[in-house]
């Protein structure tokens, strides 16, 4: 807004356009990496990224932001889901399946602790030697992850199902048309949805203490960290816990119950909405390892997309509610 003196009704268009074109293009795109490869896909999504970081720091105007929005958006579905089955198919590759929701537990942890390190970094960065130079960060930093990509290497299939990744394959070509995933689709319903949920209201009760009329941009910024710390800790416990339905309701249930009981006892707001966060961060991992276990070799990166783009539709729906309460509500209510 202030650099490229953009209003914030552009801006905020130019968000909401990103999100709705990584929503549409989280399922095509798990599909393509199911079908050409999970390391091609993180290698395409990096570049894109990429450019799209490029796009944000030498583009002009309202287009230019649009096309660096929708180009990350592009980038991150090429991403999603393509990353979760690169890693469940090596630790198969490795006899090393019980470990697949102990590493992507730490790596959510520490994605979500970089988070924090990384934004104030970058504050401090065009704080002190200006916008320029924080979009070169973000571009070196999009090009690192792209070099990282390009030294992944492709595990072979699970044992007794052809390769996914071979175009000129009859065979392959009939189970990736074929029956997507090796369980029905409630039970996989049924995998997704909690954490979708939980995910929904975490966001929303975070997104409505954000925007309060009482905010301060000094108590905003303590509080988004501490939301994120909270749900990173929460991604290290789920490294002890176990991937089960039961376990994705009883987060679920138990965030809601959280959220709920603010309406009885309004001061208990904002431990709400940093307990749902840990809860959440905890759902997330344990939901990807519960997801990996139950899908076919040939439709991981479709499934965990499926699961993402759950959750931003329960997410948008949830944001616009929050939106439309009343700033001040709970403080009214206390």
């Amino acid at each position: 807004m202030q650099e490229r003196h953009v209003s914030a009704a552009a801006v905020a268009g130019i968000l909401a356009a990103g999100d709705l074109a990584l929503t549409a293009l989280e399922i095509p795109t798990g599909w393509i990496a199911d079908r050409y490869g999970h390391r091609a896909s993180l290698i395409t999504g990096s570049a894109l990224q990429a450019v799209g970081m490029l796009c944000c720091w030498l583009g002009q105007g309202i287009a230019g932001l649009l096309v660096a929005s929708v180009l990350v958006a592009l980038g991150d579905a090429f991403r999603s889901g393509a990353d979760q089955a690169l890693l469940y198919r090596s630790c198969l590759a490795l006899d090393r399946e019980k470990d697949f929701q102990r590493i992507e537990a730490k790596a959510h942890g520490g994605r979500l602790v970089a988070l924090v390190v990384l934004i104030l970094v970058g504050g401090a960065i065009v704080r002190i030697w200006g916008f320029a130079a924080g979009w070169i960060a973000e571009t070196a930093l999009s090009l690192t992850g792209l070099l990282i990509a390009c030294a992944m290497r492709e595990p072979p299939a699970a044992r007794g199902g052809a390769s996914p990744f071979s175009p000129n394959d009859a065979q392959s070509d009939e189970r990736v048309s074929a029956k997507p995933f090796a369980t029905p689709a409630w039970t996989l319903a049924v995998l997704i949805v909690p954490a979708s949920w939980l995910g929904g209201l975490a966001g929303a009760a975070a997104f409505y203490a954000q925007t309060d009329d009482a905010a301060t941009v000094a108590g905003t910024t303590v509080l988004v960290a501490i939301i994120t710390i909270a749900e990173a800790a929460g991604a290290f416990l789920a490294a002890r816990l176990s991937a089960s339905v039961r376990s994705q309701f009883v987060l679920a249930l138990s965030g809601t119950a959280m959220l709920a009981a603010v309406f009885l006892e309004p001061r208990a707001f904002l431990p709400a909405v940093v307990g749902s966060s840990l809860l959440l961060g905890i759902a997330e991992p344990l939901r990807a390892a519960a997801i990996q276990r139950v899908t076919a070799d040939h439709a991981r990166a479709r499934a965990a997309s499926v699961a993402s783009a759950c959750d931003k539709g329960i997410g948008t729906i949830a944001l616009v509610l929050a939106g439309v309460l009343p700033r001040g509500y709970f403080r009214s209510l206390a």
